[in-house]
């Protein structure tokens, strides 16, 4: 039979659930696709003992190690960086920590401040009523008045406390006159709804049981939903269907079988790697794929002489400084990082050497456990990356996966820019940390794990040469085929992109509902 749409939307991620809640009105059929399958956080794994083993296997955030029904496998042999993706309903914030800060207004002018990149075709004030919405739809906590940061509406939630770690962390950048600030969390500080308050438990990245932490499906699925958005979840789209330039539909299968699906509007919200193997069914514009962009990041460690329990609380949404978020050129590279505070490991991990902790096997082991587990904090060197055309996401020209579609490759090498960054902010981070009390410091000068954040190969732009998509996300000379996932990015920022992800999303959902409802209105 054949199955008809207004707009298909390809991904149940942050940016995906997010549009389908905005474009969604009376009259107008949206359904959203997922390859993934609905999780249960209620009985997540971080109610059992094995918490951290759910963290290496079935909560891996690297696909090629997790290798679960959904997951397609990534090339990252020619990346200093590895993937880290979930596909499941609510996408990657099923296994993420909540951290939840916005960009700056300088990030969305970088070119003409630092005659470096490009700048937005939006700007930080044409977000901000979608930054805001978006903080009441997750549910934030924080505190206003961030002196490094515009005046905005106070957070739903005061922010979560800080504990005996974070306190002193706090109290080492006030001696040294350094900016800090509790981080903006997708996580509530007191209990909304049927979401109960954060009871500081830790290991936020498996799921959480009391829905204090929001994901995308927690967050906006119902209230799409209540909207008459369709979900199809274990729905792989396999190929774009076209009519002369114009994109018409999409092919997809699940359990029942392949199926097609004819819709004047597809969006594509699949993060950088997964719209990468839809868009080879196209032509797609030819900076499409280039100029991918991560957060390299460096995770300095202090080790304190006392049990401080820093294995208390969320362990990612503590606090952050941005001393050297803006360009100061005297530092020898452009632009800045965040130093965000990561809490202790669990015991497990520790037990592994977790951080770079230094762990004897033997007899000794048990000693320095107990010297390491509750004694640590962390501080993330978050940097802001420079997009290069030859940092790229590529498709296998053989290689496919069971579902006939190409195997991604990342091509990406982290640049002098960033290793300049990276070398200036360990320095400084282990300042930090020993004003702070820590009697020893270990240093991960670059997370191998830490491709979170894949931005940049379908940058927005008013120039259909020099970028993929307008400022609403619509792909350049492609009629009938939108992008709303990060790889719209123009500059990546030193901060989680995933509150700006979803502000651009409420705003191209909404334009094209505006555009949608005035084309029926003039019909009629």
């Amino acid at each position: 039979m054949r199955q008809v749409a207004d707009i298909v939307v390809v991904g149940a991620g942050a940016a995906g659930v997010a549009f389908a809640r905005a474009v969604a009105a009376p009259g107008l059929r949206v359904v959203v696709l997922e390859a993934g399958q609905p999780v249960d956080q209620r009985r997540a794994p971080n109610l059992r003992t094995e918490w951290e083993l759910a963290l290496q296997t079935g909560y891996n955030n690297n696909p090629n190690i997790r290798q679960g029904p959904a997951d397609y496998p990534v090339d990252d042999s020619e990346s200093e960086i590895s993937p880290a993706i979930y596909n499941a309903v609510g996408g990657s914030t099923i296994r993420w920590g909540g951290h939840f800060p916005r960009f700056r207004p300088s990030d969305f002018r970088m070119h003409t401040l630092d005659g470096v990149g490009s700048d937005w075709p939006v700007s930080y004030d044409d977000l901000v009523p979608y930054y805001d919405l978006n903080d009441a739809m997750m549910g934030v906590s924080g505190l206003a008045g961030d002196p490094g940061n515009p005046d905005r509406a106070p957070r739903p939630a005061p922010p979560l406390p800080l504990c005996d770690g974070t306190t002193r962390l706090a109290r080492a950048f006030d001696r040294m006159g350094w900016h800090w600030w509790p981080s903006d969390a997708a996580i509530l500080s007191r209990a909304r709804d049927d979401r109960e308050a954060c009871n500081g438990c830790g290991p936020c990245g498996v799921g959480c049981p009391r829905h204090a932490r929001a994901s995308a499906d927690i967050a906006y699925l119902a209230a799409a939903q209540a909207r008459g958005v369709e979900l199809r979840a274990g729905a792989v789209v396999t190929g774009l269907k076209r009519s002369g330039g114009d994109v018409t539909g999409l092919r997809y299968s699940d359990a029942t079988g392949l199926h097609e699906i004819d819709a004047p509007e597809v969006v594509l919200a699949g993060n950088a790697l997964g719209t990468a193997r839809l868009m080879e069914t196209i032509e797609a514009p030819a900076p499409f794929g280039r100029g991918l962009m991560m957060h390299p990041t460096a995770i300095v460690t202090g080790l304190f002489p006392d049990n401080i329990r820093s294995y208390r609380g969320a362990f990612a949404a503590a606090l952050v400084s941005q001393q050297f978020y803006e360009t100061d050129t005297t530092r020898g590279f452009t632009r800045g990082f965040q130093m965000q505070a990561l809490r202790g490991q669990g015991p497990l991990t520790t037990a592994l050497g977790g951080y770079g902790l230094p762990l004897q096997w033997g007899t000794h082991h048990a000693a320095a456990f107990a010297q390491s587990f509750g004694r640590t904090i962390s501080l993330t060197v978050t940097c802001d990356d420079l997009a290069e055309d030859h940092n790229r996401i590529a498709l296998h020209d053989s290689r496919r996966d069971r579902h006939g579609l190409p195997v991604p490759r990342m091509i990406y090498r982290v640049g002098d820019n960033s290793r300049r960054m990276l070398a200036f902010g360990i320095e400084r981070a282990s300042e930090a940390l020993r004003e702070a009390g820590a009697q020893a410091i270990r240093v991960n000068p670059l997370s191998r794990n830490a491709g979170f954040h894949l931005m940049g190969t379908a940058r927005m732009g008013q120039d259909s040469e020099t970028s993929v998509t307008d400022s609403f996300g619509r792909v350049h000379g492609v009629r009938g085929l939108s992008i709303v996932d990060a790889s719209t990015f123009v500059t990546a920022a030193p901060v989680n992109p995933t509150p700006t992800l979803q502000a651009i999303a409420l705003r191209a959902g909404e334009a094209m509902r505006t555009r949608l409802n005035a084309k029926t209105e003039t019909a009629a």
